[in-house]
């Protein structure tokens, strides 16, 4: 078991509430910003499992326009995938001018789970390790706005977390083999993010760590450092008049029984 440590009080949850609403309204921003500007902003999440990079992820995109912010979180490569060069399958879902892309997990699944669990040969995690900084760096040569968070979870709390997903049929689907694996390799996967920080945590695009065993004030503080982070101004809305609606001109309506609606369920919820 890793070393027990203090833990900030919970975030009380109307607290929580009004500032997520306020820099939610700031992500807006952000994201007409980068539309405006033609900027390509990429972030990404990473940390152990049950950690909070979901929730997360869902808040920052709640309001965000999905033509503009996309979630990236890519299943397992395919044959050709994994013939490949790695970071190849990555790279077709980078941003374009315009456009901000959120990846749920990353090319760190090499440093991470594929290495731990014995998917990628000793060679090819020592060569992800050799080329992921000169492959960010190239990114933000040419102009990517890299930001990389890493959620850091203890131990007892992402078992409490994977126990609540056992018991809630709506979230069970969150919950892997894969995923209980973390707990037996806890310290593996501990070195492994150890020896991922040491070579990945370059200044060009410097690992940012995220306490998450209060999953709120996880979520607040990531996206107010995220927004502190980037350059972006306010960018004034198109004007935008309602047109006055048109006199009829003798349209009727098709008979309600030509068409099949779905039964009122919310009508019996009353009863």
């Amino acid at each position: 078991m890793a070393g027990k440590k203090d833990r900030p009080a919970a975030l009380p949850r109307g607290l929580y509430e009004r500032e997520l609403l306020r820099l939610q309204t700031e992500l807006m921003k952000l994201q007409e910003s980068v539309r405006a500007e033609g900027a390509r902003l990429v972030v990404v999440f990473e940390g152990r499992d049950a950690a909070g990079k979901g929730g997360t992820i869902k808040r920052v995109a709640e309001h965000l326009n999905p033509r503009v912010a996309r979630i990236v979180a890519l299943p397992k490569p395919t044959e050709r995938e994994r013939n490949q060069w790695y970071f190849q399958r990555y790279i077709a879902h980078l941003p374009a001018a315009g456009e901000i892309a959120l990846f749920d997990r990353s090319w760190y699944n090499r440093a991470g789970v594929e290495h731990v669990m014995g998917y990628c040969t000793k060679e090819e995690h020592q060569r992800f390790l050799h080329q992921c900084p000169i492959f960010e760096r190239m990114l933000v040569e040419d102009g990517v706005l890299l930001r990389k968070y890493w959620f850091s979870v203890s131990d007892a709390v992402q078992e409490q977390r994977f126990r609540r997903r056992l018991d809630d049929p709506t979230r069970r689907w969150k919950l892997s083999s894969m995923d209980l694996q973390s707990i037996t390799h806890w310290e593996a996967y501990s070195r492994a993010k150890d020896d991922m920080l040491v070579h990945t945590d370059i200044a060009e695009a410097p690992w940012y760590v995220v306490e998450s065993d209060d999953k709120r004030r996880a979520r607040i503080n990531m996206i107010a450092h995220l927004l502190a982070s980037l350059p972006y101004h306010d960018v004034p809305p198109t004007a935008l008049e309602l047109p006055p609606r048109p006199p009829s001109t003798g349209y009727l309506r098709p008979p309600r029984d030509l068409q099949t609606y779905v039964p009122d369920h919310a009508a019996g919820l009353a009863d």
